[in-house]
């Protein structure tokens, strides 16, 4: 009769023991069906959000990556957006650096990429005022908070074009030419998104970054 006792307590703590796996299985996979779907809902606020400017697949593609950060604020993908074109200027900007000082460059080569690291510097120094505005937007001077960063995205936007239009009219080692260019025209494809997601901020999200 003791063994029996002993055997059924056995049973009853194993069919106890087989529930609460079976149960915890049952809320992980409940847990990641709910991350998942979260994960689904802030890429297609991203996609969605993309879609007002010229270039949504790379503005998709370059922020999608920031996801957890972003979440589904339109100041907090404005402002990743704006980061993301800063440091792309700046890697940019020391691959033209570099490249400048190639021995193989023509005086008026050398000139013209130099100009355009110029350029690309002030590029940067723009878009860093940028981002330090967008850090303090509010209160009462949002309005002119806001023309201060478009004004500055727009100007870092023109010095990106007039890179370019310097290397173009310039007889410039085709190997060189074509690299600045594409570098330079991803950086300017990135600011041009960045403003188009900023000038799509509502009054609401400005005074609730």
């Amino acid at each position: 009769m003791e063994g029996y006792t002993v055997r059924a307590c056995i049973l009853v703590a194993l069919v106890a023991f087989l529930g609460f796996g079976s149960n915890m299985k049952t809320c992980s996979a409940a847990n990641n069906i709910t991350s998942n779907s979260y994960n689904t809902t802030i890429t297609n606020f991203i996609r969605s959000s993309c879609g007002v400017t010229l270039y949504p697949q790379l503005c998709y593609t370059s922020l999608s990556s920031y996801a957890s950060s972003i979440q589904t604020s339109h100041m907090k993908l404005a402002y990743t957006a704006l980061n993301v074109s800063m440091k792309s200027a700046r890697s940019t900007s020391a691959m033209i650096s570099n490249m400048s000082q190639r021995q193989d460059l023509m005086p008026r080569e050398a000139a013209a990429v130099k100009d355009c690291v110029e350029e690309i510097g002030d590029s940067i120094d723009e878009l860093k005022q940028s981002l330090r505005q967008m850090q303090e937007l509010g209160g009462s001077n949002v309005d002119f908070q806001m023309s201060n960063i478009k004004t500055w995205v727009s100007a870092a936007l023109s010095n990106d074009d007039t890179c370019v239009d310097g290397i173009d009219s310039n007889d410039i080692n085709a190997e060189v030419k074509n690299t600045i260019k594409k570098r330079i025209l991803r950086v300017a494809k990135l600011t041009s998104n960045a403003l188009a997601l900023i000038n799509n901020l509502s009054y609401t999200e400005l005074q609730s970054p």
